[in-house]
C-alpha cells in the first residue's frame, strides 16, 4: 500500500527527479524562488536533535548530505520516510547523512514518538519557528536538498521520492563517489 502511494506521488510529482545543478537533468521552476540555489553552498545552521544535542550543518562537511524538510502531519512526507531510512542503513557515516529537518511546532512532543513508530535511525532535527526553512526556501514538503561533500546544494527535489529507487540509488551513488 505505501509502496503504491509512493509510487503514485512520484508519479504526480512530474517526470525529473530535481532540480540539479548544470549539466543534468532539470526540472524548472516558473516561480521566482526566494533561498539557496543549486550549486550555491548551503547555508549553514545549528538546530536541536531529538536529544536536545545541537547539531550544526558545517560538522558534516566532507560527506554527502540529504537535507530533508518535512513533517509528521505530511502525508508524502510519511510516505517518503522509511525509503529514506533503508537507503540510511545501506550507506557508511563517513560518506553519507540523513538530517531531517522537522517544522512540526510541537518539536520532539510529535517527532519522537513518530521516529519511534516508523523505526527511524537517522537524525531528526528541529526547526519549529521554519527559520532554517525559510533560509532554504523549503516551502512546500517534503523538500529536499543534497549538499555534496563539498558543502554545495547539487539538487533541490520537490516532493516525496522513493530513494530504493533505480535514479535515487543511482543519484546518491554517483555523489558518494565523487570526491
Amino acid at each position: 500500500m505505501a509502496g503504491a502511494l509512493l509510487g503514485l506521488v512520484v508519479a504526480l510529482a512530474g517526470a525529473g527527479w530535481s532540480e540539479a545543478a548544470a549539466g543534468q537533468a532539470a526540472v524548472a521552476t516558473p516561480v521566482q524562488e526566494r533561498g539557496v540555489r543549486v550549486g550555491a553552498a548551503a547555508p549553514n545552521f545549528q538546530l536541536y536533535d531529538l536529544r536536545g544535542r545541537l547539531v550544526t550543518l558545517s560538522d558534516y562537511r566532507g560527506r554527502v548530505v540529504l537535507l530533508n524538510f518535512w513533517a509528521t502531519w505530511c502525508g508524502p512526507c510519511r510516505v517518503e520516510m522509511p525509503a529514506m531510512e533503508d537507503l540510511y542503513r545501506e550507506f557508511n557515516r563517513r560518506d553519507f547523512e540523513i538530517l531531517a529537518v522537522s517544522t512540526d511546532q510541537q518539536g520532539a512532543a510529535v517527532t519522537r514518538p513518530f521516529s519511534e513508530e516508523m523505526g527511524l535511525t537517522f537524525p531528526i532535527l528541529h526547526d519549529s519557528d521554519f527559520r532554517v526553512g525559510v533560509a532554504y526556501g523549503a516551502r512546500t514538503l517534503p523538500m529536499t536538498f543534497l549538499v555534496d561533500r563539498r558543502g554545495v546544494i547539487t539538487h533541490r527535489i520537490f516532493g516525496a521520492r522513493d530513494w530504493q529507487s533505480p535514479e535515487g540509488r543511482q543519484l546518491i551513488n554517483k555523489l558518494v563517489a565523487a570526491p
